[in-house]
């Protein structure tokens, strides 16, 4: 039986063991509910365009309009989470995400669709954002890197089996199916939340909405950018929207300086550790991301592989960071999470660079086992380096390491994804191949990075 809301304490609640587990599975069943809802809505997208009359452009929008929210609201969010506390935002953001998944569910036209999944997004934000700070909350100092190895699990989990879940239930049923799935989960999750978590202490501080409206202009501006880059006729739109990007970037920052917890965590990046954390992150997801955009396009089109085969050999880069990843993250609670992360980083690029250099007619051995590489390096690499991004920052800005985090996940994503749409717009299929040992050179430089932070002295968590 569970036991009533624990109290707390500045630094974090010891929770006893049964309250732990109930805690952390109130926690990773938030997390998984909301990203299980973007990869079943990735699958669900032809449907939905037939469905509803849309074309194939109008209906990407479905994605968009998620990620974009999720984009523009992490930052803010986070600093709402300081203010309010978390077990609020967390509680209040699943909510929301399951109000949104409901009307997804009866949207009548696109239009009322994407509106939907803007509040998702919304909601999906608050989750992902405030989840690394609950974490460092409900698990001891010694065991927050176990904690980051289970959210990187769950992650792993729901982006892997998404699409066949999707696939199951578009065989049966409407695709309004696929956003009813979140509501039980998402109840059950609320439930043990209001529960079990334990309620941090706010903190007295004001509501930047400047800051914030700044912070959505400059996103937004690079996001669509980015995005539009691919598209020939669209470049120099691209360009337009990315220099006016720099331009909101340049005066967000100046309207941030001098501030004691800015919404742009200045005073973290100031921080050598998670500054180089950061840079390390940012671009391993990028790396990631154009592999996993490229090497479809290499094996399908240029190498002569079935779509089938094709999803079947790259199937084991999630499947061993779903071993990897918690594994990595006790090894960095016992060790140096800085060495444990930069062999991680060092796998990750041989891997890369090693599909980069698959010869012209490769066996399925040849390309799995690069694969492998891969996602042994990756799930290395992850669960440290994020367990060093949450534990450099002060316990009071927990929030805002968790936002730094979530963003270096979004920035590098989404720049991947750019750089991968440029190279296969500019060289066609055959561009996929250059595009993966890009990515290699990627995930090098954020070795070298990674190498720095090595330099800097092993770390220490604040207390």
């Amino acid at each position: 039986m569970m036991k009533p809301e624990p109290a707390v304490h500045a630094a974090g609640q010891d929770l006893e063991t049964a309250a732990l587990r109930w805690a952390t599975l109130a926690i990773l069943l938030g997390t998984f509910v909301g990203n299980l809802g973007v990869s079943i809505a990735n699958v669900a997208l032809p449907s939905i365009a037939q469905d509803l009359h849309a074309q194939a452009a109008q209906a990407i929008w479905v994605v968009n309009a998620y990620q974009l929210a999720m984009v523009v609201a992490v930052l803010p969010l986070a600093s709402v989470g300081e203010k309010f506390g978390y077990k609020r935002v967390f509680m209040a953001g699943l909510f929301v995400f399951t109000l949104a998944s409901l009307l997804c569910a009866v949207a009548p036209n696109l239009e009322a669709l994407v509106a939907a999944r803007v509040l998702q997004g919304l909601g999906g934000a608050c989750v992902s954002t405030i989840v690394p700070a609950l974490l460092r909350a409900v698990f001891p100092p010694r065991l927050v890197g176990a904690g980051i190895g289970y959210l990187a699990l769950t992650v792993a989990v729901s982006a892997a089996i998404g699409p066949s879940v999707a696939a199951a239930v578009l065989s049966h049923a409407s695709w309004r199916w696929l956003f009813g799935l979140n509501l039980p989960l998402a109840l059950i999750a609320i439930v043990l939340a209001a529960r079990i978590l334990p309620r941090s202490r706010p903190l007295a501080r004001s509501f930047d909405l400047g800051g914030a409206v700044l912070n959505a202009v400059t996103l937004t501006l690079f996001v669509i950018g980015a995005s539009e880059l691919g598209d020939a006729a669209q470049r120099g739109l691209a360009a337009l929207l990315l220099v006016l990007g720099c331009l909101s970037a340049l005066l967000l920052v100046r309207h941030q300086r001098g501030r004691a917890a800015p919404l742009l965590p200045l005073d973290l990046l100031r921080i050598p550790v998670l500054r180089l954390s950061t840079g390390t992150s940012i671009a391993s997801y990028t790396a990631q991301t154009v592999a996993l955009l490229a090497l479809p396009f290499l094996l399908i089109t240029e190498m002569g592989k079935s779509a089938a085969a094709t999803g079947l050999l790259m199937t084991p880069w999630p499947l061993v960071i779903v071993v990897v990843a918690p594994l990595s993250g006790k090894l960095a609670d016992r060790f140096d999470s800085e060495r444990i992360g930069a062999l991680g980083l060092a796998l990750f690029t041989l891997g890369l660079a090693t599909l980069a250099l698959l010869p012209a007619a490769p066996s399925d051995m040849d390309i799995v086992w690069r694969v492998t590489l891969c996602g042994i390096g990756f799930g290395l690499f992850q669960t440290p380096n994020n367990r060093l991004l949450l534990t450099s920052a002060p316990p009071e800005r927990s929030g805002a390491a968790g936002g730094l985090m979530t963003m270096a996940r979004m920035v590098g994503m989404t720049g991947g994804a750019a750089l991968a749409t440029v190279m296969l717009d500019l060289y066609g299929t055959r561009g996929a191949g250059t595009a993966l040992g890009i990515a290699a050179g990627v995930a090098g430089l954020g070795l070298l990075v990674a190498v720095l932070r090595m330099r800097q002295g092993p770390s220490a968590a604040p207390a």
